[in-house]
């Protein structure tokens, strides 16, 4: 059985490192991308065509961050849970349990109100920093909010 991992000072924040990296270097990549193609084009194409290339860039650019942002912070109050579209925050008496089977792509928090919201700060495919935060987060819920004992 593994040995239980304390609670973290707060606040805390995790974050997923790769998929971070992941998203806002392609959307560095996109948007360079964009002005180069935007600049080099063929002449028949003019100015308000060339910006609607930037613009494109820039919207898929948008999306990565939204990829890119997600997060899961804990204070003294509770967690914000940052997901690529939704933010959701609770009070630590509201949390029930955090969950993360092996396979899954990020842990699920089960609420007491009866949501089980998907916690995409913490990403499955990064094995031990995320079983680490699960462990963490866990360790806080215990601490502070009504999970069973």
């Amino acid at each position: 059985m593994p040995q239980p991992v304390p609670p973290p000072p707060l606040p805390v924040t995790w974050r997923p490192r790769r998929g971070r990296i992941v998203a806002y270097g392609f959307a560095v990549l996109i948007v360079l991308g964009a002005v180069v193609m935007a600049v080099l084009i063929a002449g028949s194409f003019k100015l308000p065509d060339r910006l609607a290339i930037v613009a494109f860039g820039c919207a898929v650019a948008f999306v990565l961050h939204l990829l890119g942002r997600v997060r899961v912070e804990a204070d003294d109050e509770g967690i914000t849970i940052v997901n690529a579209v939704r933010t959701h925050r609770y009070t630590w008496p509201e949390i029930l349990e955090i969950t993360l089977l092996v396979g899954d792509p990020w842990p699920r928090i089960d609420f007491s109100d009866g949501r089980t919201i998907g916690a995409m700060g913490i990403q499955g495919s990064e094995k031990p920093r995320a079983r680490r935060a699960t462990a963490e987060l866990e360790a806080l819920i215990r601490e502070r909010g009504e999970a069973k004992e």
